[in-house]
């Protein structure tokens, strides 16, 4: 029987589990009963089990025959705080928590993909990772499993890694896909305290007004995009929070904004601090106002290797036919902290569509949308094209399909 077969023979079993991980979603990397859910699901296969110190991390080591190298596949399991507004039958049971993102998806395509190839343990020359990380969502979960010896827990450091990610709308369902370079944004945030000296509406030459000195930063931060760095490479700036004053005849002593920012080069993520907090110092120094610039690199941009690509490529061709597999046209806007993982490791990171087709096409919930119903059929899917990539590494002449 192929992967694609047993994969589908688990379908049932792995539907149970992504409705009992939906029901109970947790926020961060405290996960205790998403933890135990992982633990009981891959309990009693041939895994070498550790948990995380910081973070209710699970990371597991399939070990085949020595020799072969060792490859890690992922799979995240935090949720976002939102209150879920589908309906559907296993809607989330917790209060201000729902599985937006699909991470209980990818939670369970792992399981999957570990119940897989542990039936080819004797099959296999190397060692599979298999990396069941929290805190996606602005946690640095991964960089903290990465402390916390991730990549040496199976004594090599693994040749490749890979990843898997339900998407909705931009990739028809079931279909997957990926490219060669930048997959996703670096991310940072940026906070401007504009301290001027306060006083009456009616006179602002008694005063030192931030107001008009916080909009002309922001006008200029917005400039400093397009005539700072290269349209081939692009950087994306977003004020998402501003304020200041209390009342329409005061002049505020301090106004507050906030921004984020993204790129998808490391080259621009060197830059971006140095030319937007001088701008804004910039700024404050010609209208006498002090400004306090705190910068927060978060994500490095995500970038997918040549052979990474190639190789989801042919796993995804040989398991449902070329037909399956697209070739995304950009990288897509969000951030994604496998990023620490892809900046070690070369692999790539694969989107899969997962939601159905609606009447108006493209309108559709998106990821992170409190009315976002992704399809339980694609699990199966998942679970065969992640184990189809660490075959390609540790069994090239397994027959996938």
């Amino acid at each position: 029987m192929g992967l694609r077969e047993e994969a589908g023979e688990l379908q049932e079993e792995l539907t149970r589990l992504r409705h009992s991980l939906h029901r109970e979603p947790e926020i961060g990397l405290d996960l205790p009963l998403t933890q135990k859910k992982v633990l009981d699901a891959i309990d009693g296969l041939p895994l070498e089990v550790f948990t995380g110190r910081s973070l209710s991390s699970v990371t597991a080591v399939l070990r085949g025959s020595p020799g072969g190298p060792t490859v890690l596949l992922r799979g995240d399991m935090d949720a976002l705080p939102l209150v879920e507004q589908t309906g559907v039958g296993y809607v989330s049971e917790i209060a201000g928590a729902m599985h937006a993102c699909g991470h209980d998806l990818h939670t369970t395509m792992l399981v999957g993909a570990a119940k897989l190839l542990s039936r080819r343990v004797h099959q296999i020359k190397g060692n599979v990772i298999f990396m069941f990380q929290p805190g996606e969502e602005g946690w640095d979960g991964a960089a903290k499993m990465i402390g916390e010896g991730l990549l040496e827990v199976a004594g090599d450091r693994p040749v490749a890694a890979y990843g898997l990610h339900v998407a909705a709308g931009n990739v028809p369902l079931g279909k997957f896909a990926t490219r060669v370079g930048a997959l996703s944004s670096a991310s940072a945030r940026m906070a401007v305290l504009v301290r001027g000296v306060g006083g009456h509406g009616s006179k602002p030459h008694l005063s030192k007004d931030p107001v008009p000195g916080a909009c002309e930063m922001i006008l200029a931060l917005q400039a400093a995009v397009t005539r700072s760095f290269d349209v081939f490479d692009p950087v994306v700036l977003t004020v998402g929070s501003l304020h200041g004053g209390t009342a329409r005849n005061i002049i505020a002593s301090e106004v507050k904004f906030e921004a984020t920012i993204r790129c998808y080069s490391e080259a621009s993520s060197e830059r971006i601090e140095e030319i937007f907090t001088r701008i804004c110092r910039g700024i404050g120094a010609a209208h006498g106002l002090e400004v306090d610039v705190d910068f927060a690199q978060e994500y490095p941009p995500m970038v997918g290797s040549q052979a990474g690509a190639v190789a989801a490529q042919k796993t995804v061709t040989a398991l449902y036919g070329e037909d399956e597999y697209l070739e995304l046209e950009h990288a897509v806007y969000g951030s994604e902290d496998f990023a620490y993982v892809l900046k070690r490791v070369g692999g790539t990171f694969i989107f899969m569509g997962s939601c159905a087709p609606v009447d108006a096409p493209g309108i559709v919930a998106q990821n992170h949308s409190d009315n976002v119903i992704f399809e339980d059929s694609v699990l199966s899917r998942g679970s065969a094209v992640l184990a189809g990539l660490a075959l390609g590494h540790l069994n090239p002449g397994d027959g996938l399909a």
